[in-house]
C-alpha cells in the first residue's frame, strides 16, 4: 500500500472547477493509475481525500491511498505546480507494521455518516423512506455513528476527563454533484481528534479500505500522526 499526496494550486481557474465536485476528483484520481492497475484488493483500497490548511484557505492538497504507486504528472499539470514536483509517495508498511493495541494517535476523517432508516419518526411520516439510507443531521448524531465505526475498525475515542470525547466535528455540509445524468447528494462531516487502537488488525485494515461510505467520492481515508499527551 502507498500513501500519497499533491499540492493543489487554488489560483486555477481548474482547480476551483475540480474541487466543486466530488465527482471530477474521483476521475481525476483514477487517472492516475494505469488501467491495468489494482483499485481494490485484499490489503486496500483507492481512496481519497481533499485537505484544506486552516491556517491557509489558498492551500489545498490531495492525498491517496492505493494498492499502487500513483502518478500525478497530469494532476500537477492541469491542477497544481507543474514545474514543481508531481506530489510525493512513500510506503504505508512501515506505519502499518507500527499499530499496536493501546497506541493513541491524532486523526483526521472525512466521512459519509449514515444509518438505515428502519422507521419515520417525523411529523408528517413518509413510508418511502423506510428502508433508505439517510445521513446524520445532528453533531452529536455523527459522533455516535463515529463512536460506533471505532467498534468495527478497532479504535475508541479518546476522552476528556469530564468525558466528552476528543473529537471535532467541522465542514459538515450536503454536498450535491452531477454523476451520469443525475443529481447525487451526500452528507459529510471532518472529523479530527485523538483515537486509542483497541484491534491493531481491525485498525491496520481501516487505514487501507477505508470507513463508511461513499468512499469513491472523497470519503473514508483515515489518517494518522503522532500524538504526545501535554
Amino acid at each position: 500500500m502507498y500513501i500519497s499526496r499533491v499540492p493543489l494550486n487554488v489560483a486555477r481557474p481548474n482547480t476551483l472547477r475540480l474541487v466543486a465536485s466530488s465527482y471530477f476528483v474521483h476521475a481525476a484520481v483514477e487517472h492516475c493509475f494505469p488501467p491495468t492497475a489494482r483499485r481494490l484488493d485484499e490489503k486496500g483500497r483507492v481512496l481519497w481525500r481533499i485537505d484544506a490548511n486552516p491556517k491557509d484557505k489558498d492551500s489545498l492538497w490531495l492525498y491517496v491511498v492505493s494498492p499502487e504507486r500513483p502518478d500525478f504528472t497530469h494532476v500537477a499539470d492541469q491542477y497544481g505546480w507543474p514545474a514543481a514536483a508531481p506530489g510525493e509517495t512513500k510506503d504505508y508498511s512501515p506505519l502499518l507494521g507500527k499499530i499496536a493495541q493501546g497506541q493513541s494517535w491524532q486523526f483526521r476523517l472525512k466521512a459519509n455518516p449514515t444509518r438505515l432508516v428502519r422507521t419515520d419518526k417525523g411529523k408528517r411520516p413518509n413510508e418511502k423512506v423506510v428502508g433508505t439510507i439517510q445521513g446524520h443531521a445532528t453533531e452529536a448524531q455523527q459522533v455516535d455513528w463515529l463512536r460506533r465505526q471505532g467498534n468495527v475498525h478497532g479504535f475508541e475515542l479518546a476522552v476528556w476527563e469530564d468525558a466528552m470525547p476528543y473529537v471535532t466535528v467541522t465542514q459538515r455540509r450536503k454536498e450535491r454533484f452531477s454523476r451520469q445524468g443525475s443529481t447525487v447528494t451526500i452528507s459529510t462531516a471532518v472529523f479530527d481528534g485523538v483515537l486509542t487502537v483497541t484491534d491493531a488488525s481491525a485498525f491496520a485494515r481501516a487505514l487501507c479500505q477505508g470507513v463508511g461510505r461513499s468512499k469513491s467520492f472523497g470519503c473514508g481515508l483515515l489518517t494518522i500522526a503522532p500524538w504526545n499527551r501535554r
